[in-house]
């Protein structure tokens, strides 16, 4: 079974409580379903987090849909908080 590494940074670190761990490609085998599992293990402080923020998958940008995890060789998996800009 293939493993990813998910990355928090900043706010969605705090919502989670550590700043990475595992998931095995069958637990959420795409962006979609990683969403859902984080916002269910996390709750209400991730779910914000992730309804404005966004995901690198190896280095690129993603924000959602059914791009599969694992199965294309994806490692690594950041989650970014929204960002202010200017």
């Amino acid at each position: 079974m293939a493993q990813y590494t998910v990355r928090y940074f900043a706010a969605a670190a705090e919502a989670a409580g550590t700043e990475q761990e595992c998931f095995d490609s069958a637990q959420a085998p795409t962006l979609d379903a990683l969403r859902a599992a984080l916002a269910e293990r996390y709750g209400a402080s991730m779910a914000r987090v992730l309804r404005g923020g966004s995901f690198l998958v190896d280095g690129t940008v993603r924000r959602g849909g059914d791009l599969r995890i694992g199965a294309d060789g994806a490692a690594v998996v950041d989650v970014l908080p929204p960002f202010a800009g200017g």
